[in-house]
This record gives C-alpha cells, sequence and structure tokens, in this order.
C-alpha cells in the first residue's frame, strides 16, 4: 500500500462517523434487469427531479445525490441550474468537521508512521483468522474476480478489506463512488451568489493521534460489514448497474421501488462500538447533531426565503426516517417528482 493510500484509513473511519457513505447500497428490486438495461449509460444525464417542500408559497427543493453512478456519465440538470437561479440560499448536506489545531496537526502529523497501520487487525492476524471459514472462502473467491495479487488486504480488518474489495468491484462493473453532483452544484452556487448554510458539527480532535493508536489496538465487531459486503458483490451486480442507470435518467417510478440497506449503518456500527471511539461521547454524537441543524436551518430558511434549494442523499430523501419525512411529520407539503 502506497503511503497516500495509507494517511487516509484514519479520514475513512472519521467519515464513517460523520455519515458520509461509502457506498448507497440497497436490497434487490423486484424484478431482475434485463439485458439492455445492464448496459451502463454514458454522456450527460441529468438525475431525477426535485422534491418539493413547502410552506405556503415558500418552497425547499431537494435534489438527492446517489451512488455509485456510472463511470463514464457526466451529471448536468438544466432544472437544477433554474432553481438555483432564482433561488436565495443554499443547503448543503449535514456534515461533520474536525479540528485539531496546529499543535493537534503537529502531533498527528508525527505520529501517522505509527498509526499507517491501523487498517490491519491487531497483532498481526489474517483475515482467514478472524472472519467465519464459510465467510473467508467466500472472501477468497470474490478477491480472485476483483483484487487477485493483493497479499496485503490479507491482514486487514475485516472493515477495511471489505471497502476495498468493494471498490475494486465496482470499478470493474463501470461504476464509481466518485461525488459528480456537488463540484457542479458550488459552481454553479457561487454563480448565482447564493447564501450557503451548513449543517455541520465542529469536533474537536487535538488529540487525534491517540484516538488513532488506540483503535489501531481495538479489536471491532465488524463481522456483519464484512458478510454484508460480500453479500452486495455476489448477488446484486446487475441491480447495482440498473439503480445508476435509474437515478442517471431520472426514472422516478423505479426510484420508488429501491429498498435501501444501511450498509453505511451497519459499518459504521463497528466503528462506534470500539472502545477508541467510546471514550468520545462527542464523536458519537456528531451525525445525529448535524442532522438536527439541518432540520432546524430548512425550516429557517423555509420561514424566510422564497425559494431554497438543497442536497441529501437519496436514502433521505426516501426514508421513513430520513430528513424529508421528519419535515412533513412537521406538517411541511413533501411532493415528489413526476
Amino acid at each position: 500500500m502506497t503511503r497516500t493510500k495509507r494517511s487516509m484509513i484514519p479520514v475513512l473511519v472519521l467519515c464513517l462517523l460523520a455519515g458520509s457513505s461509502w457506498a448507497q447500497t440497497e436490497t434487490a428490486i423486484p424484478e431482475a434487469a434485463s439485458e439492455a438495461e445492464k448496459i451502463l449509460i454514458v454522456g450527460q444525464r441529468p438525475g431525477p427531479g426535485m422534491w418539493r417542500v413547502s410552506k405556503d408559497d415558500h418552497v425547499l427543493w431537494v435534489f438527492a445525490k446517489y451512488g455509485p453512478l456510472p463511470l463514464k456519465m457526466e451529471w448536468r440538470s438544466h432544472e437544477v441550474e433554474a432553481v438555483l437561479a432564482k433561488s436565495q440560499e443554499y443547503l448543503p448536506s449535514p456534515t461533520s468537521h474536525a479540528s485539531t489545531g496546529v499543535w493537534g496537526t503537529i502531533k498527528l502529523v508525527t505520529a501517522l508512521p505509527s498509526i499507517w497501520n491501523m487498517q490491519n487487525n491487531p497483532n498481526g492476524a489474517t483475515l482467514r483468522e478472524v472472519v467465519p471459514a464459510e465467510s473467508y472462502e467466500r472472501w477468497l473467491a470474490l478477491k480472485e474476480k476483483y483484487m487477485a495479487g493483493d497479499k496485503e488486504v490479507e491482514r486487514y480488518r475485516p472493515i477495511f478489506a471489505a471497502s476495498s474489495l468493494f471498490e475494486h468491484g465496482l470499478k470493474q462493473i463501470g461504476l464509481s463512488n466518485k461525488e459528480q453532483v456537488l463540484p457542479t452544484i458550488d459552481k454553479l452556487v457561487k454563480q448565482y451568489k447564493l447564501k450557503v448554510t451548513p449543517s455541520s458539527v465542529n469536533v474537536d480532535m487535538s488529540d487525534a493521534s491517540k484516538l488513532l493508536k488506540d483503535f489501531s489496538k481495538s479489536t471491532l465487531e465488524d463481522g456483519s460489514c464484512f458478510a454484508t459486503t460480500l453479500a452486495q458483490l455476489e448477488t446484486d451486480i446487475d441491480n447495482m448497474r440498473l439503480r445508476a442507470n435509474a437515478w442517471a435518467t431520472g426514472d422516478i417510478e423505479l426510484i420508488r421501488q429501491l429498498n435501501f440497506a444501511d450498509r453505511e449503518g451497519t459499518c459504521r456500527a463497528a466503528v462506534e462500538a470500539s472502545t477508541a471511539f467510546q471514550s468520545r461521547p462527542d464523536l458519537l454524537e456528531m451525525r445525529a447533531k448535524s442532522r438536527d441543524i439541518w432540520i432546524a436551518n430548512a425550516e429557517k430558511a423555509l420561514e424566510s426565503n422564497t425559494s431554497t434549494f438543497a442536497v441529501l442523499t437519496m436514502q433521505d430523501v426516501l426514508s421513513p426516517t430520513g430528513l424529508i419525512a421528519r419535515l412533513q411529520a412537521k406538517g411541511y407539503k413533501v411532493e415528489a417528482p413526476e
């Protein structure tokens, strides 16, 4: 593993806790994809229409982002641009930020050589030794298919081995988790000079080096994360392509059939249960806090603006416990795109 890739491991851990997704994963749709539908879309595509949340004549337009998407697709929506042009404010998805300070940054950089291997199992254990035999045999078959020849991954913790396998698998089937929507939206927001109201929680990470060292020594209950990833790659490849195409073309009827399985939540739970992170309640609470802030910002925007634009994940838009459902429960009118 290169130095750059190793240095991304601490970021991956914190992104899980903040709620950033490695991949939006779902259970299979009702009917199998036809051979034509398995062909991935290329070129410029608009994605789905926007959800309309309103109070009297004040409207919050919500665009649902999704991933993985076709590798050779370019997102561009003239409908979104038209809404941005007439809006007064932009609400990005809830996020969390780590603040280390100058001294904390120095300590973290100094400690990096000793925590680059935090993705490895404690005491030099291998995957064969820490996962059930049946799961390991399935892992070997998928590894041979998607990342043959990688010997180092055999010492990874199951949660990191699963992530590496999943990303290699996506690339081979023509999908990518590379962010396509937000860079374009950010440019348009600047172009139309919208007010940007983040829903973010700042977390003190001046002790990041200690936290990550403790994490590298702790035991993780990440078997469910590992097993879920294997199942996804074994049974759902064609449907992943189909769902990516459905988002790209804005096929709302098919999108409504998507039943989101919370793979991200399963993997995040393993990190949160570690002794290292159980000692930091502020890290465990930051995702919920940022989501509460987003709700408060959305209500304020609906009170103040005639038009507001927001971005959420497809899961937060469709889930009965998502942010759009929370606004609807508060009495706001919610209309899905046609």
